[in-house]
């Protein structure tokens, strides 16, 4: 099943914010067939700005009646399960992916505070956020919508003195911690960052928004859906044991608790995105 918009398009920011802001993204009038997504996890925020004047709906995880709206622009946080949203035909949106850790740079309060939040933009960054929106809406093409958010994005930078030192140190523990053998890593990360194990988590928090651990099973959880969309057959017990699980039943374990389903449900529904899974409603 193969599900895309009808215009899709990516844009690598230069240095200034693409230090922290792995890509930007955008789409056009989206033609998908499913009412409902699940989102999974990644370890790494979201900014999303609506380019339509219908909300968006985001739904209780145990209710699948009840949920929350959002109209312009909203910070999707790191989160520890997945998150479930409408996937609107004719939607047009437009965003920015961080890097993991990246988020925190632009925030006033710590990155911590939004773990499994999802926060209206004008609540983070105040009524700034009016006059790009506009001009977003306003703009001719996808490339004209690119400069205006990332110009957006660096203007937030402007404000803030960052302690390059910290940011060099935080941003190569994230790294290492982000390798297939981070979960047993952590406290070897912690000796050479020369921070005690407690004063390491306190401060990876505050620039990630998860304790090292989960961000850790996080990313393996992500290293497996990057083998298993690669593969057309998928022997899971060699998977399991490639990205570091104790056993298949571990895996598994970590798949309901981040997918939501187990992984041959998963595999069955298929997606173009693995981090984004088709659904229908009431799932």
């Amino acid at each position: 099943m193969r599900l895309q918009p009808m215009i899709l398009r990516r844009h690598f920011p230069g240095p200034t914010v693409g230090r922290f802001v792995e890509f930007l993204w955008y789409y056009q009038d989206w033609a998908g067939s499913h009412p409902r997504e699940h989102v999974l996890p990644d370890g790494a925020f979201e900014l999303v700005i609506n380019l339509r004047e219908e909300p968006r709906k985001l739904f209780d995880r145990a209710d699948s009646a009840r949920y929350s709206s959002f109209r312009g622009g909203w910070l999707s946080g790191t989160h520890a399960q997945y998150i479930v949203i409408d996937a609107l035909p004719g939607a047009s949106m437009i965003g920015a992916h961080f890097k993991p850790g990246g988020a925190a740079p632009f925030l006033a309060p710590s990155a911590a505070e939004f773990q499994n939040q999802v926060v209206d933009m004008e609540a983070v960054w105040g009524t700034r956020v009016h006059p790009l929106r506009e001009r977003l809406l306003a703009a001719p093409d996808p490339a004209a919508k690119f400069r205006h958010l990332e110009q957006f994005l660096a203007s937030l930078l402007s404000v803030k003195r960052l302690d390059e030192k910290r940011e060099a140190g935080m941003s190569w523990a994230i790294g290492q911690l982000s390798r297939q053998s981070g979960v047993q890593g952590i406290g070897g990360v912690a000796q050479r960052m020369n921070l005690s194990h407690k004063h390491f988590i306190a401060q990876f928090r505050d620039r990630v928004g998860l304790n090292p651990k989960l961000f850790c099973r996080i990313r393996r959880f992500q290293q497996v859906l990057a083998q298993i969309n690669a593969q057309r057959a998928v022997n899971w017990a060699e998977v399991a044991y490639g990205c570091g699980y104790y056993d298949q039943s571990h895996l598994v374990n970590d798949f309901q608790a981040f997918a939501g389903l187990n992984p041959t449900a998963y595999r069955s529904l298929g997606s173009d995105h693995a981090s984004f899974v088709p659904i229908a409603e009431g799932r």
